[in-house]
């Protein structure tokens, strides 16, 4: 079963517009078929038995960016609960990254001058591939108390100059939390920089708020997002105003997707993809290798297919738009770069 936690998000009195679209969500196939004008009777069995093992969860906001009659929509392959996931598959586990055995709930201390917090167990959307469908987040709380035993641990290891904002989805968490982790690492004086992963930036693009902008701006430290977009589609009007305004404060801002088969595992895709990050202020960094969580195994790309579509990529468009291809494997202390040109 997973893990994830079910959040309920409680609307503030001045129902920000953030907090609305995370609540005009969809977790129901037979709605998502409904909007999207598909056969309901096309929802097999094990479609219904694998949203019951990890949650159909995708906010409108994302659902409006996809094509209505097409079972193939890149989106949409990304939440829609699939046969294959009821199979299980020799080699896949889990716990494909060996994250589960760490002693201080929400604290990932896996690389040496960088720690991870798992600042928030729930997501916006619901990522079929993603590598932490069964993590115990129910055993991470990113709650104050949590949160101010990692801060400690963090204070005492000098050797870290950089945290990680991780979760399911640290953007989850409203402004006012995320300002106690920000001024809590301000204390630690070799603290230099905060990386935020998220989702919630394409997703949900209204979270990114001024208010928020200016909560970074206003820090010492160096402020790194990193979007996680797969697909061209994903980007739209509302995500480039986004980005524009977490440019203006001067994050940096990054990219990484995963290499999804039938999804992006096109050069000619992941050329429209560089190019659409690039042309809004997003620069291209890491394509991951699917992390072989059990229930995933239908999104695999295998390594020399994917040399051979880097190769084309990197064929099409400028060096700068050729993100690294990576691979993350249990136990190592930094990510295995696969190298695709002779």
């Amino acid at each position: 079963m997973s893990h994830i936690i079910q959040q309920k998000i409680e609307l503030p009195n001045n129902k920000d517009e953030w907090i609305l679209d995370l609540n005009n969500v969809v977790t129901d196939i037979k709605e998502l078929y409904s909007y999207l004008e598909l056969d309901p009777n096309s929802i097999s069995i094990p479609m219904l038995q694998a949203k019951k093992q990890f949650p159909l969860r995708v906010p409108m906001a994302f659902i409006s960016r996809m094509k209505k009659g097409d079972y193939k929509d890149p989106l949409l392959l990304q939440v829609l609960c699939d046969d294959h996931e009821m199979i299980h598959v020799d080699g896949y586990s889990n716990d494909p990254l060996e994250e589960q055995q760490n002693t201080i709930p929400g604290l990932l201390h896996k690389y040496h001058n960088r720690a991870l917090l798992i600042t928030k167990t729930a997501c916006a959307i619901n990522c079929r591939y993603c590598f932490r469908r069964h993590f115990p987040y129910h055993e991470n709380q990113g709650n104050k108390k949590n949160l101010s035993v990692a801060l400690d641990y963090i204070a005492n290891h000098l050797e870290l100059d950089e945290i990680i904002l991780s979760g399911g989805d640290p953007l989850m968490a409203k402004d006012h939390e995320i300002e106690f982790l920000i001024r809590g690492l301000e204390k630690i004086p070799y603290i230099k920089r905060l990386r935020i992963h998220t989702r919630l930036a394409v997703v949900i693009p209204s979270r990114i708020t001024s208010k928020l902008c200016q909560l970074f701006a206003k820090s010492r430290l160096q402020i790194i997002m990193v979007t996680h977009i797969n697909h061209p589609n994903e980007i739209d009007e509302n995500v480039a105003k986004a980005i524009s305004l977490l440019k203006h404060q001067g994050v940096t801002v990054l990219n990484q997707s995963v290499l999804l088969k039938n999804v992006n595992d096109k050069a000619e895709t992941l050329a429209q993809l560089s190019n659409k990050l690039f042309d809004i202020g997003i620069l291209p960094y890491y394509i991951h290798l699917l992390d072989k969580v059990q229930g995933s195994a239908h999104f695999m790309v295998n390594d020399e297919k994917a040399k051979q579509i880097m190769k084309q990529l990197a064929a099409q468009v400028s060096g700068y738009l050729v993100p690294k291809l990576a691979r993350e494997i249990g136990g190592e202390k930094s990510k295995r770069v696969i190298a695709f040109s002779d």
